[in-house]
């Protein structure tokens, strides 16, 4: 799938979002606003992993969906 779609409909897939990684809370994936780069770094500080396996993370998420 392509960010741009992720993006785009960011309303429909904030609860996706939360389902996969529930320590992020509302107000964090409302400041995502869809943007990737944001969501890796919120994926970062809330679960202490490195940028890469952030984006790893993603990549995989956006594959199941």
């Amino acid at each position: 799938m392509n960010w741009d779609i992720v993006e785009g409909k960011w309303n429909e897939y904030k609860g996706k979002a939360q389902a996969q990684w529930g320590e992020l809370t509302n107000d964090d994936l409302d400041q995502v606003e869809g943007r990737r780069d944001e969501l890796a770094g919120k994926i970062q500080a809330r679960y202490g992993k490195t940028r890469d396996e952030a984006e790893r993370e993603i990549d995989s998420w956006l594959n199941q969906n």
